[in-house]
């Protein structure tokens, strides 16, 4: 019985090569030597040899061996033994070699590897019915017809696949995933106690994109995961700040209470906040702040009414909410107050992200609900001996942790190490007065929580998580033991995410957590880190009501996602240009597309000229990708394939030649495809078959009626201008302007060719009509501008011409001083006499100017322009 290899079942041979020749001592392909020149044996029938095959199974050594009196070869079966065997004399060598599995074992044994070929090729001749009587004998045909050729697999290029850039090693690094194609990913989510700005959707989208890219073009299975941070200082405080003037402004006030307090609020303000700021950035917007609210309490003194409004309220939110929480904010007790604010800010998060085409992640966490967990994970630190209790409060001990040799503090950013002002801003605004820490870099894991604070039971008394344990615990807790990916932006490479690495690998006991570290860069704004606390945000429903979602992605795609973007409308700009590239190319493809309706011309040299110039950016496009997913490299070539397709429809157009369907097909397809991969085109989520062939594609529904209608409005418009009638035209006219586009159609005459037909967003076809109309009444206004220049330049030379030419230079008193009697300047302005060079030009401009009055006179009936008769 043969195996699917071609040898005995139970003794299969196993090549230790891949492709023909691996392991051969030389690099040169061990081609057969003299192949017609040798000879087979002629002694066994093909019958006979099935027969014989079809006994119980031994090895098979195949074996090789050479001496120095003689050279020739015999290949010899053994029936009982299925023993084949290969002899060969040559001078100088001696070697042979066996390779047999035989019970799970291997026997290895010098050999040829052409010669395991040989026998397969015996074996499959054999088995067709083959003759092997005449193999190599003078009736029996040319031995190369009889013995399959040898085939030689194509070369492949290297392609290393995907390298991502790893903050570890700050250098890209071929990614490789712990088990398979399944991806274990946690991403850092916002801390809600405020509106998302574009610095947040700079990280999200940038990861979206990265996400999107390793699912839909690399087929990694990711398991994305997310967190809420619902628990932080700077929710308490504002959730405090809110609560405490919601209070004051329903409480009923006085006029001089609270023009009281809010002078004192500013005066407090002043001292404690604007005097002390070092950022010269933060001191202008607090000043910014300063000035609106001494603005609103001059308004409210001279206001009637005596209860401050709630644009007061908002207006003065900082200044008198600091000064309220100083006095009454320990008194707040109701965690469902901490609870309020992030809940509300959450919801608006998600609304921004849908808004933005961000798929949502996975699994999404919150860090509310895993502090039992987290009280756990921090035992475990505590019992490795790797963090303390102190004071009700659980610190993270960084140098005994640094000085283990297991272990290293700052793996991502070793040069911030000491870093005291950093860490400090990653403890919280509420910590800043934390006591019982062994050394100033230690970090909180557990807080006890003062007065004022939400709280919750743990072994140290009643606390609330620190920051950076809830991301260990979240990303633990539904991921394992060990992530593949784990990203953030930039900012939080120290202390966040070198703490959490710290306090996982002191859990785990390990010396590796996470396998790749990604940080999306940071999003500037006139060149300043745009945030909060710099006032200088924008927020991402404000963006949106400038720009589109799709045009916000795209000026991400054209930008490296780990490197700093400076966000302008000059950056806008490009992006929505790169659109409307994109948009026009897709429309005037589906047209030409439609227009071709089944044909299959021949393919020409210019559209093999154009594939293969396709063909060579699409390498460029997944080169780019496999590097670190440069999606700017890969978009400039995607404007290359639109610029060179654009190209070739022109000049097919030009010379009246069709261009082929199936190529742009292609190409339009590919562009379409990664757009979806880059989340610029919604992708198709929804769950099961479609209802009928086609009930999912608008187009191919609509198409064909408005083709009909665009075909028949072309016939009346070609008859119209036939009898010329221009009402008809004007008719055809407004059907194109007015009532198509209102309908969401796109029409474009093209003269001697059937009109195009464009399927485009109604809202986007009112947009351009807006334009096109504020265009011609621009234009309108500019003609009719330059309309009354020229009149009033042609008045003024009138005007011009009927001064006397005695007075022509009089009037000119910031030139000339002294004149003679026929009106010609003597000296300049400043008294000084006239030269003769100077002298010469004016009587020149004298007599041209006193010609030009005559004539003028002679046109008024001799009369001089003043009354007077020439």
């Amino acid at each position: 019985m043969l195996s699917s290899f071609g040898s005995p079942a139970g003794g299969r041979i196993e090549p230790q090569y891949e492709g023909p020749y691996r392991n051969s001592s030389s690099t040169k392909r061990p081609a057969l030597q003299k192949r017609n020149s040798e000879q087979l044996p002629g002694n066994h029938a093909s019958a006979k040899l099935q027969q014989d095959m079809a006994s119980p199974a031994v090895p098979i050594p195949i074996t090789r061996t050479t001496s120095k009196d003689s050279e020739s070869r015999s290949i010899s079966t053994d029936i009982d033994r299925k023993k084949l065997t290969y002899s060969k004399s040559s001078p100088n060598s001696h070697c042979s070699e066996t390779v047999v599995k035989q019970n799970g074992h291997h026997h290895h044994h010098p050999a040829h590897p052409s010669l395991e070929e040989t026998y397969k090729h015996l074996v499959a001749l054999a088995m067709d019915g083959g003759d092997f009587a005449k193999v190599g004998t003078d009736e029996g045909a040319d031995r190369s017809k009889l013995v399959q050729g040898l085939w030689r697999p194509p070369k492949q290029p290297e392609d290393e696949g995907l390298k991502l850039f790893n903050s570890f090693t700050r250098k890209k690094e071929p990614f490789r995933p712990q088990s398979g194609k399944r991806v274990l990913w946690y991403t850092c989510g916002p801390t809600v106690y405020d509106a998302s700005h574009m610095g947040h959707a700079r990280a999200y989208i940038s990861f979206d994109i990265l996400r999107r890219v390793m699912t839909d073009y690399f087929n990694y299975d990711v398991s994305y995961v997310m967190n809420i941070t619902d628990i932080d200082d700077k929710i308490i405080k504002r959730a405090r700040v809110h609560h405490l003037i919601e209070s004051y402004a329903a409480a009923g006030h006085t006029r001089e209470k609270v023009i009281a307090d809010a002078e004192a609020a500013l005066k407090k303000f002043n001292a404690e906040k604007i005097a002390n700021e070092s950022c010269s950035l933060k001191r202008g917007a607090m000043d910014d702040i300063f000035g609106k609210c001494k603005a609103a309490l001059e308004d409210y003194k001279k206001a009637a009414a005596a209860t401050p409004s709630t644009e007061f309220c908002k207006t003065f939110s900082e200044p008198l909410g600091n000064f309220l929480d100083d006095q009454f904010g320990h008194t707040i007790v109701d965690n469902a107050i901490f609870n309020k604010l992030p809940r509300f800010w959450e919801e608006d998060y998600h609304k921004d992200m849908a808004a933005l085409h961000v798929q949502p992640a996975d699994i999404l966490t919150r860090v509310s609900e895993y502090v039992p967990e987290i009280t756990d994970f921090i035992k475990k630190i505590i019992d490795n001996g790797y963090a303390y209790e102190a004071e009700g409060s659980v610190y993270f001990d960084t140098v005994k942790f640094d000085h283990s040799e297991d272990h290293h503090y700052a793996k991502l950013v070793p040069e911030a190490f000491g870093d005291l002002e950093a860490l400090t801003e990653g403890e919280g605004v509420l910590s800043e007065q934390a006591h019982g820490k062994r050394q100033a870099m230690d970090f909180a894991l557990w807080k006890t929580s003062k007065p004022g604070e939400p709280a919750w039971d743990s072994p140290w008394g009643r606390g609330r998580p620190g920051w950076h344990i809830e991301c260990s615990v979240m990303a633990t807790a539904v991921l394992g033991d060990k992530l593949d990916i784990h990203a953030g932006g930039v900012d939080l490479r120290f202390p966040h995410h070198d703490n959490e690495i710290a306090q996982s690998e002191a859990y785990f006991q390990c010396d590796s957590w996470v396998n790749y570290f990604l940080h999306s860069g940071h999003l500037t704004i006139s060149g300043c880190k745009m945030s909060k606390s710099l006032k200088n945000f924008i927020t991402i429903k404000e963006a949106l009501t400038q720009y589109t979602a799709r045009q916000i992605r795209l000026m991400f795609l054209l930008h490296s996602w780990r490197s700093t973007l400076d966000y302008s409308p000059d950056v806008m700009d490009i992006a929505i240009k790169f659109e409307k590239t994109l948009k026009e190319f897709f429309l005037t493809v589906k047209d030409l597309i439609r227009s071709a309706g089944n044909s299959h011309p021949k393919w020409t040299a210019d559209d093999l000229s154009l594939r293969d110039k396709y063909f060579a950016s699409k390498q460029k496009i997944h080169e780019a990708l496999c590097d670190s997913v440069d999606t700017r490299t890969a978009m400039d070539n995607i404007r290359d394939i639109i610029g060179s397709t654009n190209v070739y429809i022109q000049e097919r157009a030009a010379a009246k030649a069709q261009a082929h369907p199936a190529l742009l097909q292609h190409i339009s397809l590919y562009l379409t495809r990664m757009m979806r991969v880059f989340g610029v085109i919604d992708s198709d989520e929804s769950i099961g078959f479609t209802v009928g062939d086609k009930s999912g594609n608008v187009e191919e529904t609509i198409l064909p009626y408005v083709s009909a209608l665009a075909d028949f409005r072309e016939l009346v418009r070609k008859e119209a201008r036939e009898v010329k009638a221009a009402n008809i035209l004007q008719f055809c006219d407004r059907i194109r302007d007015d009532v198509l586009p209102n309908l969401g159609v796109r029409l474009e005459d093209r003269e001697g060719q059937p009109p195009a037909v464009k399927l485009v967003d109604k809202n986007e076809l009112m947009k351009e009509r807006e334009a096109k109309l504020q265009a011609e009444e621009e234009k309108r206004v500019e003609k009719e501008r330059k309309k009354r220049e020229i009149e009033e330049a042609r008045l003024a030379k009138e005007r011009q011409m009927r001064v006397p030419p005695s007075e022509l230079f009089r009037s000119q008193t910031d030139k000339f001083s002294l004149f003679d009697d026929k009106g010609m300047p003597t000296h300049d302005h400043e008294g000084k006499e006239i030269s003769k060079g100077q002298l010469k030009k004016l009587e020149k401009l004298y007599q041209t100017h006193e010609a030009k009055f005559k004539e003028l006179a002679a046109q008024n009936g001799n009369a001089l322009p003043n009354g007077n008769a020439s």
